[in-house]
């Protein structure tokens, strides 16, 4: 099911309307894509914020501009790095009948037992690439590690892939893996012992030959 965000349509694009509509708590943006001609418009920033932050990056959201409504995706945003604020936004338009290509975060679940042992977890993939119908788009990719020794890893190939959605990923391709811990073996304090002998005798030979 789509969220709903109003917006509000922005004709007037000069930099002095756009500064006004940050101040208000408004961020401007576009909306482009599937049967839309390329519009203007303002969304509450905060709104947009906690509508990703709860749904997640690829949420069908329904756009309610002036009346008509637009099924959409987040596809691209800017925020000012200093004040951490969202200043632009770009929408796509959705064919909810065509698949999409997206990419959903991957979420490790529980304590893997190789890493109670002292194993290390390395993660090298932290987004799955899959194909599905919008309202099919899941909003994670949730696996559990619990179950992992020292020396096991999760591919690609041991995921069990939905009804509805298609990993477009390589199977061989390493998700998560539990890795041996480094360990670097301490100086022998005899091998220490050993080096320093050499040059004592060295020195006791020069203290000969000045008498």
């Amino acid at each position: 099911m789509a969220i709903t965000l109003e917006a509000k349509k922005r004709e007037d694009l000069r930099t002095s309307n756009t500064k006004a509509i940050r101040l208000a708590g408004e961020v401007p943006a576009i909306i482009y894509g599937y049967q839309v001609d390329p519009k203007t418009v303002a969304v509450n920033s905060l709104e947009l914020l906690k509508t990703v932050r709860d749904e997640g990056k690829n949420a069908i959201i329904s756009l309610q501009v002036d009346g008509d409504s637009v099924d959409v995706m987040l596809h691209e945003y800017q925020t000012d790095p200093l004040k951490d604020e969202l200043v632009h936004a770009d929408f796509y338009a959705v064919n909810m009948k065509e698949e999409l290509d997206v990419q959903v975060p991957v979420v490790l679940n529980g304590e893997a037992i190789g890493v109670k042992e002292g194993g290390v977890l390395q993660q090298p993939l932290y987004e799955l690439a899959l194909r599905a119908k919008p309202k099919d788009i899941p909003e994670q990719i949730t696996i559990e590690v619990a179950g992992l020794n020292v020396g096991d890893s999760i591919l690609v190939s041991d995921l069990k892939e939905g009804k509805n959605y298609e990993i477009m990923e390589d199977e061989g391709t390493t998700i998560v893996s539990i890795l041996v811990p480094d360990e670097e073996p301490a100086e022998e304090p005899e091998a220490a012992e050993e080096s320093e002998e050499p040059e004592a005798a060295a020195d006791t030979e020069e203290d000969k030959n000045e008498e």
